[in-house]
């Protein structure tokens, strides 16, 4: 199989899409939680995902829009969007999100692993160092795990001899070999990349070649900027799209 994997898409209709343009041929999505929040079309996401062959989980916006996570956590400006989200979200796209796990697992055996944060806490932990990818490497058994919630497109890899994590620097377009390493991959964020890179960030995953594939592709971010503007969404929400922070 061929997926896409794409995560913290954030209410930003034009990245998808660009996404979706850019793609290479793929069989599957694979979704890694926060389709809402932040950004000005929620609707259009949750319904636009739904359009293929999809496994979704759910992130903590996902559940902030759904009244299942306290919206307190959240800081002013992402309380302020979840607020707009829940205005704005149908009743059919509300019950999509409610019915999301916060985790799964692709494969009958479990040996590939999906969370938004992380399998010990799957809504809220970010693993962004080779201290916490440790710490989840040695407590659960996983082949692969892919996670999201950072916005930052990460690999982090287990050494057996060395009993350690080493952080791996993944470029847009070089392959992956993944055959018999123990790997935790962050595809990064479709409509809010926070690695100083605006352009969606997405990657592929193919399991009969066992590899994995980041990348990138520019999308108007003008055009999501003037929805937020018309929506009356918080200006730095706005802002950080174009600098990718």
């Amino acid at each position: 199989m061929r997926y896409i994997v794409i995560s913290d898409i954030h209410s930003n209709a034009p990245a998808l899409e660009a996404v979706l343009r850019d793609a290479p041929a793929f069989d599957a999505i694979i979704c890694l939680g926060d389709i809402v929040g932040y950004g000005p079309d929620p609707n259009a996401c949750v319904e636009r995902v739904q359009d293929f062959d999809l496994t979704c989980i759910s992130g903590n916006h996902d559940q902030g829009a759904v009244g299942q996570a306290d919206v307190l956590i959240f800081n002013r400006d992402a309380r302020e969007a979840l607020s707009w989200t829940q205005r704005e979200l149908t009743e059919a796209n509300l019950g999509f999100l409610r019915g999301l796990s916060p985790s799964g697992v692709l494969d009958d055996d479990g040996r590939i692993v999906l969370a938004h944060g992380s399998p010990r806490d799957p809504v809220w932990e970010y693993i962004v160092d080779p201290s916490a990818a440790t710490q989840n490497f040695r407590q659960f058994g996983f082949q692969l795990l892919l996670v999201g919630h950072s916005h930052l497109p990460l690999i982090f890899e287990w050494l057996y001899d060395q009993q350690r994590v080493q952080s791996l620097r993944p470029e847009p377009g070089v392959p992956v070999v993944l055959d018999g390493r123990r790997l935790i991959l962050n595809p990064g964020s479709v409509g809010q990349p926070r690695d100083g890179n605006p352009q969606a960030s997405y990657a592929m995953l193919d399991t009969e070649a066992l590899t994995w594939t980041l990348h990138r592709t520019p999308y108007p971010v003008e055009i999501t900027q003037e929805r937020m503007r018309a929506n009356g969404l918080p200006r730095r929400l706005i802002d950080r799209l174009e600098i990718g922070r």
